[in-house]
């Protein structure tokens, strides 16, 4: 069982105060001693669109090194990789969308602009024969079109794939996913891809992340991302809480006699480092019937109304 640890970057960039770097280093190095496989440390993305993640060169620089974890950073474009090589990541991760909406608000182009964009970033880092993996956001609801087509994202993965992508996390991104669309995506997937390429990425806007992650695992997968904490969110996913709560993951395969290695009474001290720098304006969990955007207070149905948006 891996657990791949997401708070350093996707926990952190959502959140609104600024995290001194001393205190993110302090952070992974108290991760890297909790017993999870990797650790997405920082994201090497203009500090002009991600303040909170401006410091990724230094937090790198800074950290205690472990050998049996990977360190991982998301790394958009050429620039980017530029600067995670002269950091000596372990592993770089690329981002797209199956939305188009989605694509444009959060990177600003298409679907196909994406992969031309990080077509470089793949190539770049084969060459350094760094392991590429591959966010696939928005695989079950996005807040701005609504429901998304399993074969579409089967879609998405195939031309991840094709580009040399070693390994792909299917994200859900907005939190609504239910056990059953997860196992109808799995069950299109599966057949396509080895078990051990695909990872799951829950959030728990509606409360299902652990139970999501449940279906994924009967399904085999052994690959899931989650937040310490429940950090985390999506700033350009509006009504989208945090991530699934590595300790909420931990113990649930753990009850299931599934050994995940990790300490959680170490996670809870690593968590415990950020508690004074956070400001929780977190809103309220929605019914589990509500709208994509029931956390957000200017919801009105299933697609995004986008008020959100104007008002941030």
């Amino acid at each position: 069982m891996k657990i791949v640890e997401v708070g350093p970057r996707d926990g952190l960039q959502n959140e609104t105060a600024q995290i001194p770097t001393g205190v993110k280093i302090a952070y992974i190095d108290a991760l890297s001693e909790t017993g999870v496989a990797e650790i997405e440390v920082s994201a090497f993305v203009s500090p002009r669109w991600v303040p909170q993640l401006d410091d990724a060169a230094a937090v790198f620089d800074g950290i205690d090194r472990r050998k049996n974890v990977v360190y991982s950073a998301l790394v958009p474009n050429e620039r980017g990789l530029a600067r995670a090589l002269d950091a000596r990541v372990d592993k770089v991760s690329v981002f797209t969308a199956v939305s188009e909406t989605f694509n444009q608000k959060n990177i600003n182009t298409t679907f196909a602009g994406s992969l031309r964009r990080f077509a470089p970033v793949v190539a770049g880092a084969q060459r350094e024969r760094l392991p590429v993996r591959g966010y696939v956001s928005t695989a079950f609801w996005c807040a701005f079109e609504g429901p998304i087509a399993p074969q579409a994202v089967v879609g998405v993965v195939d031309r991840l794939v094709d580009m040399g992508v070693g390994e792909v996390s299917i994200s859900d991104t907005i939190g609504k996913a239910a056990p059953d669309e997860v196992r109808r995506l799995l069950d299109l997937l599966l057949p396509r891809l080895p078990v051990g390429r695909i990872a799951m990425h829950f959030h728990d806007t509606y409360g299902r992340g652990v139970a999501n992650v449940l279906a994924a695992w009967s399904y085999g997968i052994s690959t899931f991302d989650a937040s310490a904490g429940g950090l985390g969110g999506c700033p350009y996913a509006p009504g989208a809480s945090g991530n699934v709560a590595t300790e909420s993951v931990v113990t649930a395969l753990e009850e299931k006699g599934v050994s995940t290695g990790v300490d959680l009474e170490k996670l809870s001290r690593a968590s415990g480092l950020l508690t004074p720098y956070l400001v929780d304006t977190r809103r309220s969990q929605p019914e589990a019937d509500a709208p994509a955007c029931a956390a957000c207070q200017f919801s009105t149905g299933d697609v995004c109304c986008e008020r959100y948006q104007r008002q941030a």
